[in-house]
């Protein structure tokens, strides 16, 4: 180390008065620039590294922020599956009982053929008719249907007054149910999930 110090001091001093203060200068300027340089690439690498700091920690409270979320979605998601756990019986008793309850008389009833909701639903529908009905007999009726804790629907609702009569009405009254088809990959983690949880 000493000799190429020793060197340089030698070449140094070889030179003229001239180039050696432009020597002198470039190494004051290369000093300064050492003292300026250092400091600027540390605060861009500090800034940097900060900046990244804040978008994980932004990230993290995030995906913190989500659990809830998701977890309501997911209990969102059980419900609806458990109420189509449900399956609706024939849709004409299903209809005829709280018309009964209400003193209602079911005159007809036709079933509509099954219509497919993409790859897991289907859509069962029967269409009764009901002569003479009252409207607040109708509305407990209905009401009755309603609450059931199944997947059905009033889709078809045709109230006609009979001409002459006070509070009489013939109605058309159409109820759909919706039945899910689980395919076995579905039906096998629930299986597993249930069993699990007993």
């Amino acid at each position: 180390m000493n000799e190429r110090l020793a060197r340089l001091r030698d070449w140094f001093d070889k030179l003229g008065s001239r180039e050696r203060r432009l020597m002198s200068i470039l190494g004051v300027a290369f000093v300064v620039f050492l003292v300026f340089l250092v400091p600027l690439v540390f605060q861009f690498t500090l800034s940097s590294r900060r900046q990244t700091n804040k978008v994980l920690r932004d990230a993290i409270a995030a995906i913190k922020n989500a659990r809830d979320d998701v977890r309501k979605r997911q209990e969102k998601r059980d419900a609806i599956l458990a109420r189509y756990s449900n399956r609706p019986p024939p849709l004409a008793g299903l209809i005829e009982k709280p018309a009964r309850d209400n003193h209602l008389d079911v005159v007809e009833s036709r079933d509509i053929p099954e219509v497919p909701h993409g790859k897991k639903y289907v859509e069962r529908a029967t269409v009764v008719r009901l002569r003479k009905t009252g409207m607040l007999a109708l509305s407990k009726t209905l009401e009755q249907i309603e609450q059931q804790r199944m997947p059905i629907a009033i889709t078809r609702l045709n109230i006609r007054r009979r001409g002459g009569e006070r509070d009489s009405y013939d109605v058309e009254l159409g109820v759909s149910a919706f039945d899910r088809n689980e395919t076995s990959k579905e039906a096998a983690p629930a299986s597993s999930a249930t069993g699990g949880s007993k």
